[in-house]
């Protein structure tokens, strides 16, 4: 895997809570429809990618994009997430899509073999500038991987929110 952490959606909001994980010392690919939009966040140290396929190599992909039908089509569509062998362990959806969009989601990542948790957010962008962001998450808080073994996922919430696996928060306090 190359950096533990994707990043799929750099409108106002996404760019903004995938600075401050940047800015927090995580390492962070970005990939955005709009690739000027990864600008800023390549300037602060985040890996700009061009081809959605390189997300599948990340540990977490987190997505905020706009419809369900736009996160199908960069998760399962020609060229998205799920194109190639590789995948990532988990997707976290921070988009406001409906129930019914993403039971799909999961449905199809379930499927893939990669955890799924839908994550909507309340506030707007200055409120995620500020780290004041509210995530409300419907998933298992624990996911034991195929075979066992000890790297079974274990999510926190960190201070700004944002959930990360367990390894990459144990270091840091909680807020």
């Amino acid at each position: 895997m190359t950096n533990r952490i994707g990043w799929i959606g750099l409108g106002r909001m996404g760019e903004a809570m995938a600075a401050r994980l940047v800015k927090a010392g995580h390492e962070l690919s970005v990939w955005n429809r709009t690739a000027s939009k990864a600008d800023p966040l390549a300037q602060i140290g985040a890996e700009v990618v061009t081809d959605k396929t390189a997300m599948a190599h990340c540990a977490t992909v987190f997505t905020m994009v706009s419809t369900t039908d736009d996160l199908k089509e960069i998760l399962f569509g020609t060229g998205g997430v799920l194109a190639g062998t590789a995948r990532p362990k988990r997707v976290v959806d921070m988009s406001s899509i409906s129930d019914t969009g993403s039971a799909e989601i999961r449905k199809g990542l379930t499927q893939a073999g990669v955890a799924y948790l839908s994550a909507p957010v309340s506030g707007n962008a200055r409120v995620a500038k500020a780290g004041r962001k509210q995530v409300f998450v419907a998933s298992e808080l624990y996911a034991q991987p195929e075979g066992g073994g000890d790297d079974a996922l274990k999510l926190v919430a960190t201070g700004n929110a944002i959930l990360v696996p367990v390894e990459e928060a144990a270091a840091k306090p909680a807020a």
